[in-house]
């Protein structure tokens, strides 16, 4: 049988300095390496232990690993994970499905129609960010494959009550908002990781989906997933988010990205046996 196997990347996988949560002393913390480099200096790791399991699982021929992300396009392209290239990639939340490095152009041709037929303009959508963002917590605006925008914010000083506001506007909309770290995304409801899965899904003939993720934007993904695992860490862990599919792991920081990839394998096994 064919498993695939779609993960989240930022803090489920991979994780930035501030994102480590190491308590243990510094003595006895995991070994790091290093998977992206952004202007010349280290970015975002992994254990690592969790990069030879995951070396290991994509080397499986009847695993296709596939990293799921809202990044870019290019922003993926920095991040070099261990072991075989992956061959399909989903990118911009869905928005963008790539085949050996390179945009399906039907994919996105799809992706594009439905969100024109469902959801109010990005244009529309990114002039209300603007207006309606405070310059005091605000530092940097940005559009995302012309599909979505987000805000990089002081988090600290953002007030709950616009968090709630924006998020009760874009509904309104057909637009999810969703707080990340110091980024806050609003992605049209349509543009979903779970469609581009299932898109690959056919594609390979999997007959099996494993899932991870940390955000609300991962919710469809997990839930969409015959075996999925949150980290103890994230916008559903806060909410307490889960599912009867989903696994909620204790484990939080770069060590429950470490789990969620020991546990990916040990499902695979299971699969298999």
């Amino acid at each position: 049988m064919t498993v695939l196997v779609a993960s989240d990347l930022d803090r489920t996988l991979i994780y930035s300095s501030a994102a480590l949560g190491l308590t243990m002393p510094d003595a006895e913390a995991p070994r790091l390496l290093c998977v992206e480099v952004h202007e010349s200096k280290p970015l975002s790791y992994m254990t690592e232990t969790a990069a030879g399991l995951l070396a290991e699982l994509s080397a499986d021929p009847s695993v296709v690993f596939v990293p799921t992300t809202t990044r870019t396009r290019k922003q993926y392209q920095r991040i070099r994970f261990p072991g075989r290239p992956a061959r399909y990639a989903i990118c911009a939340n869905g928005g963008q499905l790539l085949v050996d490095g390179v945009p399906d152009r039907d994919w996105r041709r799809a992706v594009a129609a439905r969100l024109e037929r469902e959801c109010a303009p990005l244009e529309d959508v990114h002039a209300h960010l603007l207006a309606s963002a405070d310059p005091a917590w605000l530092r940097k605006t940005r559009v995302a494959e012309d599909l979505f925008a987000y805000l990089v914010v002081e988090r600290a000083l953002v007030p709950d009550e616009w968090l709630k506001s924006l998020a009760e506007w874009a509904e309104a909309r057909g637009w999810t908002v969703s707080l990340q770290g110091r980024k806050i995304y609003a992605v049209p409801r349509p543009l979903t990781k779970s469609a581009a899965m299932r898109e690959v899904a056919r594609r390979t003939g999997a007959t099996a989906t494993l899932a991870a993720g940390d955000s609300l934007l991962d919710a469809d993904l997990l839930l969409a997933a015959d075996r999925a695992w949150r980290p103890g860490h994230g916008e559903l862990a806060d909410a307490g988010w889960t599912a009867p599919s989903v696994t909620a792991l204790a484990t939080a920081g770069v060590l429950a990205g470490e789990e969620i990839v020991r546990a990916f394998g040990g499902a695979v096994a299971t699969l298999g046996a």
